[in-house]
């Protein structure tokens, strides 16, 4: 966002996102690109930084560490949580994951563990604690509307 608008853009990117190995991990590639107001809690900041000052045509590579992506993988977010939570579930299998509400937001868990009575859940982001790796591709940039910037969204 250049410093002397009053309002920030709104991007338009394709991305690839890989793993330190360098396995595809998601790709925009074939579907809609990703479009995001900059400034938005919703996209990481390690994106909003790379794109910051590039105009639309630019391509580039951006290796995000976990501080700017979901954070570090927190061992607090692993709950033990009784069977009966999940009455209703006939086949409850590790890597399920249910959405719960926790006050004031829904989160999602993820099962990592079953063990007879007890359900062990993960409410850590999947890619918390990793760093990620990106190729991205700047599709479109123009400033957002008021109500963009109300909403903290682009609205097409």
């Amino acid at each position: 966002m250049d410093a002397s608008k009053a309002k920030p853009d709104v991007f338009t990117v394709h991305y690839v996102l890989k793993n330190k190995i360098g396995e595809l991990v998601d790709t925009s590639e074939g579907s809609e690109p990703l479009h995001f107001v900059y400034g938005s809690p919703e996209i990481i900041e390690g994106i909003q930084k790379a794109v910051k000052d590039r105009n639309v045509g630019d391509c580039l590579e951006v290796t995000v560490p976990p501080a700017l992506a979901y954070g570090e993988h927190n061992p607090e977010l692993i709950r033990k949580v009784p069977r009966s939570m999940f009455e209703g579930i006939e086949n409850l299998q590790v890597g399920m994951k249910f959405q719960t509400n926790t006050g004031d937001e829904a989160q999602v868990v993820q099962v990592v563990g079953i063990d007879g009575n007890l359900v062990r859940v993960d409410a850590n982001h999947p890619l918390a604690g990793f760093t990620l790796y990106f190729d991205l591709e700047i599709v479109g940039r123009r400033e957002a509307t008021e109500d963009e910037v109300a909403q903290g969204r682009p609205l097409f």
